[in-house]
């Protein structure tokens, strides 16, 4: 489990060695539903900034749990890895670099925009 005194950024490589490890975390993508249709994560769980406030209500069964955040580039998912950590979501670290890093180092495979 991550403390809050953990960095609220995780590089990709450490996302990825977490997802092919099985590690109990949740990966969150906070962008936009046409962002999400042109590339994505297969792990990734879709919960927009835009709708976040609204929805933060379905988080409450993860509270407690890790949870990593990924946007474009790691701007949104800063903003939100924050957010969540001042709504008492303690585990929440942000994806430096988003999908946009992840396409470069990790998953050539998705289509970079």
């Amino acid at each position: 489990m991550v403390n809050q005194e953990a960095p609220i950024e995780v590089d990709c490589q450490t996302v990825q060695g977490k997802l092919a490890s099985g590690e109990d975390f949740v990966l969150m993508d906070c962008r936009e539903p046409e962002e999400h249709a042109i590339a994505h994560i297969a792990a990734a769980r879709l919960l927009p900034m835009s709708q976040l406030a609204a929805r933060v209500a379905e988080l409450e069964p993860l509270r407690g749990r890790q949870i990593v955040v990924h946007c474009h580039h790691g701007g949104r998912s800063l903003k939100v890895a924050h957010w969540l950590r001042s709504q008492g979501f303690a585990a929440s670290q942000s994806m430096a670099g988003g999908i946009d890093q992840w396409s470069q180092d990790i998953d050539r495979a998705v289509p970079r925009y």
